[in-house]
């Protein structure tokens, strides 16, 4: 990444990206399946990775982040393989979350945006290797409409500041179609502007989806599943149903 963001870009991101993604607090559902943490707030799982500036910017605001220290082999490897712009942070873990400074990438999850071979940013794209643990991913119908603006504005802002971070987010793009390939099933996006679409394998055409495209994964695939998956970590089954109409 260059560096042509500041800390000052990084609270007008902030500012930018409030939106909740959901009226619902999927990490109640994913926790008690994780030992009682949030997928997307522990590091076993994903590694929050920011700019310098960001980083700069956090640290003026609160003492809720500091430098993550790898702990295993894999972990090294993502830390070492870092741009020199970057570094992986932690934070003191969900119970301790202060909304108004999380991350770009907290702010996010588990989305990406996702342009098209023709470099336009057509909307949102979730990261698939956390298809088999994130709620979110199996109920995109869930996301309101605010957080879907919300992070096309804040993207855009960072890519006319960033163009090595575009050019970053279009190159992960185009290896998801490849992976989608491979795998031969579609992409599904959360359009800029609303509603759903689906990349297709191999091809790469982008058509009009729906709810009925939405492809349920691992314990959120049925009730019966997600009861055997908590008994299973020995978890809690939550007050509320994770399985939405």
């Amino acid at each position: 990444m260059t560096q042509d963001m500041r800390p000052a870009d990084f609270k007008a991101v902030y500012d930018r990206f409030q939106a909740n993604v959901s009226r619902f607090d999927c990490g109640r559902f994913c926790a008690p399946l994780n030992s009682g943490q949030p997928v997307c707030c522990d590091t076993a799982h994903a590694i929050p990775v920011v700019d310098k500036p960001e980083f700069e910017l956090l640290k003026s605001r609160t003492d809720l982040w500091h430098r993550y220290k790898p702990v295993d082999a894999t972990a090294r490897k993502i830390v070492a393989e870092l741009h020199k712009g970057c570094m992986a942070i932690e934070c003191k873990g969900a119970r301790h979350c202060e909304r108004d400074n999380r991350t770009l990438a907290c702010r996010a999850f588990p989305f990406y945006p996702y342009f098209d071979k023709a470099g336009d940013l057509l909307g949102l794209a979730t990261y698939w290797i956390f298809a088999d643990r994130c709620w979110l991913i199996s109920n995109m119908q869930v996301v309101e409409r605010d957080f879907v603006q919300e992070f096309i504005d804040a993207y855009e802002y960072v890519f006319i500041r960033d163009t090595a971070e575009k050019d970053a987010m279009r190159l992960h793009s185009a290896n998801h179609r490849r992976v989608a390939t491979r795998q031969n099933k579609p992409i599904l996006l959360i359009g800029r502007k609303g509603g759903f679409l689906k990349v297709m394998p191999r091809t790469a055409e982008v058509r009009v989806a729906g709810i009925k495209d939405m492809v349920k994964t691992g314990p959120y695939k049925n009730p019966r599943a997600y009861a055997r998956a908590v008994k299973e970590m020995g978890g809690e089954m939550p007050a509320r149903s994770p399985f939405i109409d």
